[in-house]
């Protein structure tokens, strides 16, 4: 599929692929093991530019596209999953928004410092009871005089513990549901804020999952990101991108499963010949290989959408919808075709199933993705 990129593109493809395969592949294993979040490897992704891949030269950014972004978090996401999800919620979910809706003001703030990686970003709008239902938040924003004041409880916000900001959401008319959401810039350094608790988890060890605690916490008139009761709509116009994001990050997943099963059973011998020669093994990795072509094309295509300002929605569902499954039937096969040693953590395919199931359920779960395209298809 190399044909569909242009030569800039490859460019980046191959350079982030090395840089990969030098500086994270080595210590994704540990890492993940040990719950550690890869601070260095960041660091040195920020002075790369892949902090800020599609965002304009003006504010920081590469000032490339949203496929070379796609692209980019396939190639680390095919070394280490929980580097893509920082890199991609960073991107897509806190950088996306401050520069789609922030004021001039707000965008100099803030990107320059996130987009070189300096300042890690994260996204808050989930609550204990509200994770598709985002009328249902309980986090309030009260205004009283210039100031709002915030109080409540956000979970699941990736890179909750290392974030310097968070674009948050909360609600400023609870009688409106959906309506009566606002989105804040939230410093994470501001008084009444804390990290409450972070989870253990079954995939992406080593990116951190947290609570974000907000107690009487006072912002400026200028925190509010949009216009007031606006926070669903950036949501939903985020997470279109940040479907994106988790899709490249699947695709990552796949194509890993998918090579290390394809190198493993032209080495494993079993009735003296490779397994790769009989045709129970053969089917599996056609139907790998099948699979994840064509959710690299769904992504090719929305991200292709994206750049080219059109309306990509469905498209995006479509696409995180089935590199997301891809990535789990990948990984599945992955780990039969690696028979007992697959069970194992001597090789990196039970790394990918755990990893892989996450993709299915964070930035609208499979079953919300399909409401999305089927309400497309419908109206």
């Amino acid at each position: 599929m190399q044909h569909l990129l242009s030569e800039e593109q490859v460019m980046l493809k191959d350079m982030v692929s090395k840089f990969a395969q030098e500086q994270i592949a080595p210590v994704a294993s540990d890492n993940e093991r040990n719950h550690r979040f890869p601070t260095d490897i960041i660091k040195e992704a920020g002075d790369l530019g892949l902090m800020g891949i599609a965002f304009p030269t003006e504010y920081g950014g590469a000032g490339m596209d949203y496929v070379s972004y796609m692209l980019a978090i396939e190639e680390i996401s095919r070394y280490c999953a929980s580097t893509g999800v920082i890199i991609s919620a960073h991107s897509s979910l806190a950088c996306d928004p401050i520069y789609r809706f922030g004021t001039e003001e707000q965008k100099q703030t803030w990107l320059p410092q996130m987009l070189s990686g300096e300042t890690i970003g994260a996204f808050s709008l989930s609550e204990a009871g509200a994770g598709s239902d985002a009328g249902a938040t309980k986090t309030t924003a009260v205004k009283e005089g210039d100031k709002w004041i915030l109080n409540g409880a956000k979970l699941w916000a990736t890179n909750g513990k290392e974030a310097g900001v968070y674009v948050l959401i909360a609600s400023t008319d609870p009688s409106k549901k959906t309506r009566g959401v606002s989105t804040f810039i939230v410093p994470a350094d501001t008084p009444g804020v804390s990290v409450g608790k972070l989870e253990q988890k079954l995939g992406i060890r080593s990116s951190s999952t947290a609570e974000i605690v907000l107690d009487n916490v006072e912002l400026p008139e200028s925190a509010l990101l949009g216009e007031v009761n606006q926070g669903f709509k950036i949501s939903m116009v985020t997470l279109d991108g940040g479907r994106l994001g988790i899709a490249s990050q699947a695709l990552g997943i796949a194509r890993a499963a998918l090579e290390d099963a394809t190198k493993y059973s032209q080495e494993r011998q079993q009735f003296d010949q490779p397994i790769s020669r009989f045709q129970a093994i053969q089917w599996m990795l056609a139907d790998m290989k099948t699979r994840y072509d064509a959710a690299w094309l769904l992504t090719w295509r929305a991200s292709t959408m994206k750049d080219q300002s059109l309306n990509y929605s469905a498209e995006a569902a479509m696409a995180k919808l089935d590199a997301s499954e891809t990535a789990m039937f990948c990984a599945n096969k992955g780990i039969q075709i690696h028979g007992g040693y697959g069970f194992t953590e001597d090789f990196n395919a039970e790394r990918y199933y755990r990893d892989a199931k996450i993709t299915e359920l964070y930035e609208g779960t499979s079953e919300i993705q399909r409401l999305v395209i089927a309400r497309s298809l419908l109206k």
